[in-house]
Formats: C-alpha cells, structure tokens, sequence
C-alpha cells in the first residue's frame, strides 16, 4: 500500500482517571523514521498500541492520508508490528514464521515463497530457514521478527523496543541492521525506545514524551543540542542540572548564580529562579578555562580513552564530567565550560 502521510490528531488514551497519552499530533511522512522516546510510563508504548489498533482511542483520530483508521481493526490496518519478545511461533520453522502472515492473507504459493525468500535475504538468515526458533540465538530471532513485518509490504512498520532483549553487542548489530533494512525497502518505520542513544543513531525525527504530553519533537541534532526544557535535556544526557537564580541578561547570554557557581550561559531571558543543564562531556579541565569551577574528585570510572568522574564543588553540589587527564579521588581540579554550552532555563 502506498501513501503519503500517516497522521495522529489529538490521540489521548486514558485508563480509568489516569490519562496514559494526552492529544499526540504527530504526521509522518512515507519512507520517515520516528522514534518515540522516553521512560517507562510516559506513553510511548501506548501511542505504538493505538496505532496498531490494540487499543483504542479515547479521544482523537488517526489517518492514513484521507482515510480515517482508528476504527479499524489491526488485521484490517496492515501494519507491521515487531515486538519486545519476539512473539514467534516455537512449533514453525523460520520460514514458517515468517510466512504466517502471507498464509494468513492467502497469498498465492509462488509469490509468498519469493517474499518470504527476499525477506529472508534482506535479514541475511537463508540458511536458517529450516531452523526452530529455539535453535537461533537472540539476534537471530529479533531478525525473523523483522523479516515476518516485512514480507506484508506494509505501509508502516511499529517496532516497539525490539532490542532490549540482546546484550550490547547484538543490539549494536541489530541496530545498524533496522537502519539498512529502513533505508533498503524505504520502511516508515515508528520505533519506541527508552535509550535515547539508539533514538539518536536511528531516526529522523524524535518524539519526548513525559506522562503522556509531548514534550518536543524534533530532528536527532535539534533535541540533542537544543533541548526545549530541563526535563528534555536531563533525558538527553545533561546530567548536571543545578538551581540557579538568573541575576542579568545580556544581547546573547545569561549569568546566573546558586547551588555554589556562578556561570555565563544561554537560554531564559527572565530574571529569578531558573536550571542550568550542561553535559559532562562539555566541561574541560584545567587553568583558563570559562565558567571555572573547583571541585573535589570522588569517584573516577575508567572508559578507555577518557575517563567518567563525579567529583564535588565546595558546597556539596555533586558535579559530573568527562576527561583523558589522569585523576584519582581526593584529587582537586578546575574544570570549566563555554557559555554556549551552558543551557538555562525556567524551573
């Protein structure tokens, strides 16, 4: 089925007086990677399962162009669906499984043979056909999963955490595999996840969620480098986030003091309370530095090139950094970090 947008307006679900997904607009384009991202609880998985039709909506509609589906019935949609666990069929052989679907739509014999054959070449298992589920490892099920979305030809694929199953190695590997397999049959693919790194290496577009609410959509760089709140910046890995007043404004910056520092950054115009935010890997350590601050070295994790260390401004404040210098605890160090990489913004 061929289409050009797929389209979300107003989607809530809500579970009694719990409101699970509140007014999700959202429109995807054909051949685009979007990826809902966020915590356990936010919503992500609910918006995946109203669009698949296994749960319906309690307010809002769902488009495929000009055609309204919320109604419909998942057979009826046609979407692929990967899921967590794999849901194969332990009985049927991975050809089997992954013809199911064709079977089930009584596609003729010779075609479905040539699907299920590409499908299985395009997830490199040929030789595993005659295989059992039981008889592949992790990352080999995840890929029959795959293959039996793809051999529909739908016009969107739903992956909901496909990888937190496989250990780091497989889901590396199964990463780069979803990516070719996206870009080779030109998939619209919408990709839940938790791990805003594989969101990132992923996607074209990010959806946040918390609690249900969007919190920003955008593309990979937009939401990394500009984060739209601290909910969305400590989600994208700005691990230091410290309460701070904003005392004065200038053209293209803010100071701000509290929590022990005084720093320069960018960001809420307004003066009074407000949140800092910078990543660990934006500071550098060392004299001249910008926005320096002295801190105390608690604890040092070793990471190979660099090292992880959460060490202690003077007041307590626990601060977290990235650095090839050589530190152990107890050590002292001045560390600072550009103003443009000082993110402020209001409580």
């Amino acid at each position: 089925m061929t289409f050009g947008q797929l389209r979300l307006d107003g989607v809530s679900r809500s579970f009694g007086t719990a409101n699970a997904l509140r007014g999700l607009d959202l429109a995807i384009a054909r051949g685009e990677f979007v990826a809902l991202l966020g915590p356990s609880g936010c919503g992500k998985s609910t918006a995946l399962n109203c669009l698949a039709g296994l749960l319906p909506l309690t307010a809002g509609s769902i488009w495929l162009d000009d055609t309204r589906i919320d109604g419909q019935p998942p057979e009826q949609r046609g979407f692929g669906m990967v899921f967590q666990n794999y849901a194969l069929f332990p009985h049927m052989s991975v050809r089997a499984n992954v013809g199911f679907g064709l079977k089930m739509r009584k596609v003729g014999r010779a075609e479905a043979r040539r699907r299920v054959d590409e499908a299985l070449r395009l997830v490199q298992l040929t030789e595993h056909a005659a295989k059992f589920p039981a008889q592949l490892s992790g990352g080999q099920q995840q890929r029959v999963a795959i293959a039996r979305a793809v051999v529909l030809e739908p016009p969107v694929v739903l992956m909901d955490e496909p990888l937190s199953n496989l250990d780091a190695k497989l889901r590396l590997e199964m990463r780069m595999e979803i990516r070719r397999l996206h870009q080779t049959l030109g998939l619209t693919t919408v990709y839940v996840t938790h791990d805003q790194e594989e969101a990132l290496s992923l996607a074209d577009r990010l959806v946040v969620l918390r609690e249900g609410a969007v919190q920003q959509i955008g593309t990979p760089e937009e939401v990394y480098a500009q984060p739209v709140n601290s909910y969305v910046a400590s989600f994208m890995g700005y691990r230091n986030l410290l309460d701070v007043t904003v005392t004065s404004t200038a053209a293209s910056s803010v100071t701000v003091e509290g929590d022990g520092v005084r720093l320069t950054g960018r960001g809420s115009r307004t003066e009074g309370p407000a949140k800092v935010a910078i990543r660990p890997e934006d500071f550098v350590v060392g004299d001249g530095t910008e926005n320096a601050l002295d801190v105390t070295v608690e604890i040092v994790e070793y990471h190979g090139r660099e090292l992880s260390v959460s060490a202690r401004l003077a007041t307590g404040v626990p601060v977290y950094f990235r650095t090839d210098k050589r530190l152990a605890p107890g050590d002292t160090a001045k560390i600072g970090v550009p103003a443009e990489r000082v993110l402020v913004f209001a409580p």
